[in-house]
């Protein structure tokens, strides 16, 4: 006789009043697993990016019940907490912003109701943290120019890269600078170069944002 499996546990359904575009986030996240945590990123590549750090490590956040939600810029993130959190879904909220957004996701937390005079410090104690200047940045910083420079050629594009280089707007600018310019052009780019610069960590050496929110999840 077959066992009966057990039943996953219901979703709860979000509150009155919240957009179609965050039904669909939400659809998105909880669809096929018991998510438990969500984790807001401005973008696909900070998510790209924070997954693939995972499974370095050896995890599986989906199997973790950690959904990872891209919000298309951290100015949206106060409908993502009205749907996810205590006035929604209620599901436990972590997150990763860039610096310049950090004052829009520390009003977001505080109209949400979940601190007031929030400093980075008290940010970061909710499960935020900010990536100077962001994390494509961030990544660049811990692997050194040099090395970014030899994923760009195994890539194949050294020659755009060079040819970017010599761009008026360019040639000031220090490598650093001018690899981290280069991977916001073209489609997908900057996604696939989250992907590969993670890989190209040492485990050791994981900047400070990214391995604190992966340790708070």
């Amino acid at each position: 006789m077959n066992e009966q499996q057990p039943r996953r546990p219901a979703a709860p359904q979000p509150s009155a009043g919240v957009r179609d575009a965050d039904l669909v986030a939400a659809a998105d996240v909880l669809a096929g697993v018991d998510t438990r945590t969500v984790v807001l990123v401005e973008g696909v590549s900070d998510r790209v990016a924070l997954q693939a750090m995972a499974a370095r490590r050896g995890r599986d956040l989906t199997a973790e019940g950690v959904g990872v939600v891209p919000m298309g810029g951290a100015r949206s993130i106060g409908r993502y907490l009205r749907l996810f959190g205590p006035g929604g879904l209620d599901l436990t909220l972590a997150g990763l912003c860039d610096a310049g957004e950090e004052g829009d996701v520390r009003r977001g937390l505080e109209r949400a109701g979940l601190g007031s005079n929030l400093g980075r410090a008290e940010m970061a104690s909710l499960g935020f943290y900010v990536c100077v200047v962001d994390l494509e940045d961030e990544l660049i910083r811990r692997l050194g120019p040099a090395v970014v420079e030899q994923v760009v050629e195994a890539q194949g594009e050294l020659g755009p890269f060079r040819t970017f280089q010599r761009q008026p707007a360019q040639r000031q600018r220090g490598l650093h600078q001018q690899l981290h310019r280069f991977m916001g052009t073209g489609s997908g780019r900057k996604t696939r170069y989250a992907q590969l610069l993670v890989d190209a960590l040492d485990l050791a050496d994981v900047p400070e944002p990214l391995d604190r929110l992966l340790a708070h999840v």
